[in-house]
């Protein structure tokens, strides 16, 4: 018996995906900004790892998220300010 191989295909992809970063920075780039569990529920994170996100690589690439209650009690994060390289 001979095994048969099928030969893969590349799908040729004309949007590229964005990464968990990407769509994070995309969240709180909205007028409205994004809540943890908006961000938990576009990158499949825990809240641990959202908050570090903010605290930890947006901080270092020099960005300002600035946070707020809005009327229904839920914190709410957007970029505040964002330093040319």
């Amino acid at each position: 018996m001979s095994k048969t191989t099928k030969p893969k295909s590349k799908k040729a992809s004309s949007v590229k995906s964005k990464t968990k970063a990407e769509q994070v920075f995309s969240l709180l780039a909205r007028p409205a900004g994004a809540s943890i569990a908006e961000m938990m529920k576009s990158t499949s994170w825990q809240a641990h790892s959202v908050r570090g996100f903010l605290a930890g690589s947006l901080k270092k690439k020099g960005h300002t998220v600035s946070s707020e209650l809005d009327q229904g009690g839920v914190r709410r994060y957007r970029l505040a300010t964002a330093v040319e390289a």
